[in-house]
């Protein structure tokens, strides 16, 4: 256990345990309940209508009380082949009214169940040949969807998970600057941005750059953990490639004064998912300790002046002990 009480909760994916650690065919509260035993795991965030399927709400909600484990967002997935050329931005007026209707009652359940927050990832909202599409249209068109979620109930925080790609070849929420283009366009102050470090790295970005733009905004409503190449979502152990990436986006959550929920978005494959969640929360608190050390008045003067080796010697000096000047 830490010395100090966690800034954050910190939840993970459900679907791997429902791939490796329980019985076929397990409920969500049966997946609940294997997930609270993990040590440090104090939140969840439940895809929806994945994992409402085949259970009630009254059996989630005995579940969370019986864990302890604290709802803090759902997810939202288009999922089937009506959603295929785009949930919001399709071509057909029924499949977008559907994708509305699914939307907002995500965000009903949300205020029946008291969660704060819901997560709209709009996999396939884009396009993948040039000229297919009228830009101007699916703009207008997922905009125009994002107002009608975020003004269905206000009291409801709803952000954009944006990815470069995959489903489509290209997303329309691309990377932090669609993500916040739209949250100026939608114009409610409900609507907000949630970031995924392997959906940054993707779209070639610097993670804690994008975050800070979005907490300037206070429009940081969400954040994903976990690690990557930066060509595919791999979804691998948090810092596992991009250490220093991973520190420097606490370090401006710690900055910004951020308490959300960090949901340790990764998929252990060939790892128990309840050892990987162990080793995830192990991973942020390691590297919260080394923030912890950190002397923040000396790194912003080596920040003032641009001073790369300086903030590298002093990051290997909290990091490893070595003492490079």
């Amino acid at each position: 256990m830490p010395n100090h009480p966690d800034r954050y909760r910190f939840a993970t994916r459900l679907n791997s345990f429902r791939d490796h650690s329980v019985e076929r065919g397990a409920s969500a509260p049966d997946l609940l309940r294997a997930v609270a035993c993990v040590p440090g795991l104090t939140a969840v965030e439940l895809n929806y209508p994945q994992h409402f399927q085949g259970t009630t709400e009254a059996a989630l909600s005995e579940a969370l009380a019986e864990t302890g484990l604290v709802l803090t967002a759902l997810s939202l997935r288009f999922e089937g082949p009506d959603f295929a050329d785009g949930a919001f931005t399709s071509p057909r007026a029924e499949t977008r009214a559907s994708a509305l209707r699914l939307a907002q009652d995500a965000v009903d359940v949300a205020a029946r169940l008291g969660v704060p927050h819901v997560d709209l990832w709009m996999a396939y909202d884009g396009f993948d040949y040039p000229f297919q599409v009228d830009y101007d249209r699916l703009w207008s068109d997922e905009v125009d969807g994002f107002r009608r979620v975020a003004a269905h109930n206000p009291s409801i925080r709803i952000s954009v998970e944006y990815k470069p790609l995959d489903p489509r070849r290209t997303a329309l929420i691309r990377g932090i600057g669609e993500a916040l283009l739209a949250v100026h366009d939608v114009g409610l102050t409900n609507f907000g941005v949630q970031i995924d470090l392997c959906h940054s790295l993707m779209a070639g970005e610097q993670p804690a750059f994008a975050a800070s733009l979005a907490l300037r905004e206070g429009r940081l409503f969400g954040v994903h953990l976990n690690d990557g190449y930066g060509q595919a979502d791999d979804g691998l152990l948090v810092g596992s490639v991009h250490p220093w990436q991973t520190l420097e986006l606490l370090a401006t959550l710690r900055r910004y004064d951020y308490r959300g929920t960090i949901y340790f978005d990764t998929f252990p494959v060939r790892e128990d998912p309840a050892a990987e969640s162990a080793s995830n929360v192990a991973r942020v608190r390691t590297l919260e300790a080394i923030l912890d050390r950190l002397d923040e008045d000396r790194l912003a003067e080596l920040q003032r002046r641009h001073d790369a080796l300086g903030v590298q010697a002093m990051l290997d000096e909290v990091t490893f002990g070595w003492d490079g000047r």
